[in-house]
């Protein structure tokens, strides 16, 4: 059974809490004023815009004593025929000592910065192309806003975002907005400190895709991520890949379009996943997945052959799991086996069986959960 309600009240519960978003957003945005008013960095920074698992609304909430993490891309006039990528990062040196000293680490591609309620990765690129400098400086590069806040963002320039809508003009603009061809951008530079070279990579590709999927999906794709992720941190140590972006790719290739409900999408990711990389798994071999807008790079590149074959494992097992829970015929039934799933964070199911049609629409008084009346639709609403 597909339980809308009680994936409704799971995901509430999986999702960074509200006081947690208010610390991400705390730190980017302090972090991102404070780049812009420095007078050594400011004239060199041309754009500061999110990217992550924040940006696409796909985190789930961090467990135990770890914080919410929010990726900052800094877009820089920074020359790559000038300067390596340690000396890039370098010039952020006297910045990071006065605002985060002791609190920050050069790691391979970006900068970490460790505050006690968030961590923050900075990326830092190399000059963009004159042509592509106007966009990047777009509203709808810069916006803050995730699927769960407005299902319209698209990569163009007509794009409002929601704190300047009530002003004249903007019902017109998002009109344009839905006819404009979205931008192609090129992938942008950054600096990987281990190879010593600058590297691609395309986070607004990974965001657009992201945004597309969601509407191809009713809305439910980033709910599905959501909640595979919560399956994969409940239930397994290791491997320690695939996770983050690599499993959240793996679960895009495989999501069905269409799909009417969290509990479709999750079971027919799982075995969409089994069946597409069987041979793989069989050969412990690693699949190669280009990544959104940069098709030479393997987002998987990571994962040994022996680590995917366990995932796949893994997900076989998961699979027969979510494939009974999506086919039993009562809410009891049902409920338990997403329950094993994904723990118990999942909402335990009444005591008894006693529930009419089958329908979803009871829940258990000593499990918290709310009682269920009526089907409803599981939405967006960061806080919610």
């Amino acid at each position: 059974m597909e339980l809308p309600t009680y994936f409704k009240d799971f995901l509430q519960e999986i999702r960074p809490t509200k006081n947690q978003n208010s610390d991400a957003k705390t730190g980017h945005e302090t972090l991102r004023k404070r780049l812009l008013a420095d007078k050594d960095l400011s004239p060199i920074i041309i754009s500061t815009f999110l990217q992550g698992s924040y940006r696409r609304a796909t985190a789930v909430r961090p467990k135990g004593e770890h914080r919410s993490d929010v990726d900052v891309i800094v877009v820089t006039t920074i020359s790559e025929e000038q300067y390596t990528p340690q000396q890039a990062m370098n010039l952020f040196v006297p910045f990071l000592n006065e605002h985060y000293k002791d609190k920050y680490e050069f790691r391979g591609r970006s900068i970490r910065i460790t505050l006690s309620y968030v961590e923050l990765d900075m990326v830092i690129t190399s000059a963009p192309s004159e042509a592509e400098v106007r966009m990047l400086k777009s509203a709808s590069v810069t916006t803050t806003e995730t699927p769960e806040d407005v299902d319209d963002w698209r990569l163009v320039s007509s794009w409002v975002p929601l704190s300047e809508r009530s002003m004249p003009g903007a019902a017109a603009r998002l009109e344009n907005a839905k006819k404009e061809a979205e931008w192609k951008l090129s992938p942008l530079r950054i600096p990987d400190r281990d190879a010593k070279e600058w590297d691609d990579t395309h986070p607004l590709e990974q965001i657009k895709w992201t945004w597309a999927k969601n509407r191809e999906t009713n809305r439910h794709y980033i709910n599905v991520v959501k909640a595979l992720k919560w399956w994969r941190r409940v239930n397994y140590t290791t491997p320690k890949y695939p996770k983050g972006y690599p499993l959240e790719h793996i679960i895009g290739d495989n999501c069905e379009d269409g799909i009417a409900s969290v509990a479709a999408g999750v079971t027919g990711a799982l075995e969409n996943i089994v069946a597409n990389y069987r041979d793989y798994a069989e050969r412990e071999q690693t699949p190669f997945l280009s990544d959104r807008g940069v098709p030479t790079h393997n987002v998987l590149h990571r994962i040994t052959g022996e680590e995917f074959a366990e995932f796949h494992s893994q997900a076989e097992e998961g699979a027969k799991i979510a494939r009974r829970a999506l086919d039993a015929t009562t809410v009891r039934e049902s409920a338990l086996e997403w329950r094993k799933l994904f723990g118990d964070k999942f909402p335990a199911p009444p005591d008894d069986d006693d529930e009419g049609d089958g329908g979803d629409n009871t829940a258990s008084k000593s499990s918290g959960y709310t009682i269920r009346e009526r089907s409803s639709t599981i939405g967006g609403g960061r806080y919610a």
